[in-house]
């Protein structure tokens, strides 16, 4: 058996048990045994902790043991399969399977039929040929810090529950095209083609719809007339990056540019059509009609990519700064944020000698130095009405209740309202729990920002 049988013996034995397919890293962890690696090269290679492999590789087993016996673990997983399914000289006998001169008839054959009949896998789909990828577009991954918990939902949502739009949204640098990158690597073979496309330069819908079928039509099959046929025929991956920017100005987040609104139906389309499909939006907002979609039962998910926590220390080491102690202090007053925190890290090396105690001597201080173009290309994007409510909740210490609107706001109940939900739509505003009630907080980066103008 080579490993693809191996993998798809396992991923069959899997459904038959739970109605579910081997997630990405039971596959990496069945190659890896099967390969006789160990569970800290497994951890290393899928970039996550050796924990988490060992406690999956743990369900794993336990799912198996009824196929392979009860005292089944990683160091006996290949001699009891080779032993149970070893093939080899294989002829067919009638209505019977000849393996090793054994004559197997009846109930085996029509498992191994069974096998064939249910795999979700179609005989010309990734798991038999290469994909066909076109990252041209795609930024050059140099760095990434570990992300393991987002990249297992963003997998989840694709393998498992076979969401159809995903909307990867937040603040500029914060690390979607890195994650987005690091996903084609983990998933690339469950796909026909993989294709990334930026907005950067506002191409219109039909000028994107015109390279996509270009581009799946390098295949021999006949063309087909929509990209839902394509997606429908074949195993898609698309990603449109800096979807921010058919966005407009000065209005509130998620509103299209003159000229651009088919783009929200078409990403509308692709949430409700049935197809076997994934189409990732890149963004530093969240486009408005994505909300609708995302109702109960709907195929489109969300995820507000958010600063690094511990991971986040990978950049200071990698920066040599000293005062390790105080690393923590000066992530968090940064929120994390992976661009952020290299710009910050440099000043700290060219004006106090990577010396992180005495940069954080004024706490009450937050320096942001060449910080404040990225900060600005954020707040010029701001209506009316979030500029006049953030520049309030930049003059507030805490968490605010939005029931209680200002009292001198010129704004109506529902003007307010709105402009809350698009600050936060652009991750500029966060909700937080507070007592057992939803309260909002600007980005306290954003906030210093605000108050030094």
């Amino acid at each position: 058996m080579n490993v693809e049988d191996v993998i798809q013996w396992a991923n069959n034995s899997i459904f038959d048990k739970t109605g579910e397919h081997l997630t990405p890293l039971q596959e990496a962890i069945v190659m890896g045994v099967w390969q006789r690696q160990k569970y800290p090269q497994i951890a290393k290679d899928f970039h996550c902790s050796e924990s988490h492999v060992k406690k999956e590789a743990a369900k794993l087993w336990e799912k198996l043991r009824e196929e392979l016996g009860e005292d089944l673990n990683k160091f006996n997983f290949r001699s009891k399969l080779e032993k149970k399914y070893r093939v080899s000289q294989v002829a067919h006998w009638g209505d019977c399977l000849q393996i090793d001169n054994v004559n197997i008839c009846g109930e085996f054959l029509q498992t191994i039929e069974d096998t064939k009949t249910r795999s979700p896998f179609p005989p010309d789909s990734p798991q038999n040929q290469s994909p066909i990828i076109d990252l041209t577009d795609a930024p050059e991954l140099t760095s990434f810090y570990d992300r393991t918990s987002e990249l297992s939902t963003l997998t989840e949502w694709i393998l498992q529950a076979h969401t159809r739009l995903i909307t990867v949204y937040g603040l500029s640098g914060i690390g979607k095209s890195a994650i987005a990158l690091k996903l084609i690597e983990q998933i690339q073979t469950e796909f026909d083609y993989i294709i990334w496309r930026s907005l950067t330069h506002t191409p219109t819908l039909s000028t994107i719809q015109t390279e996509l079928k270009q581009f799946f039509g390098r295949s021999p099959q006949t063309p087909l007339p929509t990209i839902i046929d394509y997606f429908r025929a074949s195993r898609c991956l698309v990603i449109l990056d800096d979807v921010q920017n058919i966005f407009k100005s000065s209005q509130l987040a998620g509103q299209y540019l003159t000229g651009y609104e088919d783009y929200g139906k078409f990403f509308k389309q692709i949430a409700t059509s049935s197809h076997q499909s994934c189409l990732i939006l890149l963004s530093w907002e969240k486009p408005r009609e994505i909300t609708a979609l995302e109702a109960v039962n709907r195929p489109a998910r969300t995820l507000h990519l958010k600063g690094l926590r511990e991971q986040a220390a990978e950049i200071l080491r990698e920066k040599g700064l000293a005062d390790e102690e105080k690393w923590s202090d000066l992530i968090a007053l940064y929120q994390g944020h992976p661009y952020w925190l290299n710009i910050i890290a440099s000043t700290i090396v060219e004006l106090f000698d990577s010396s992180v105690s005495r940069f954080l001597a004024d706490k009450n201080d937050i320096y942001l130095g060449d910080l404040e173009p990225l900060l600005e290309s954020h707040l010029e994007r701001l209506s009316e009405s979030e500029e006049k409510v953030g520049y309030w909740l930049a003059t507030q210490n805490e968490a605010v209740d939005i029931s209680q609107q200002p009292a001198d706001s010129e704004l109506s109940k529902s003007e307010f309202w709105q402009a809350i939900q698009s600050l936060a739509r652009r991750g500029l505003v966060e909700k937080v729990l507070v007592e057992g009630r939803s309260k909002f907080l600007i980005n306290p980066v954003f906030q210093q920002y605000i108050q030094s103008k």
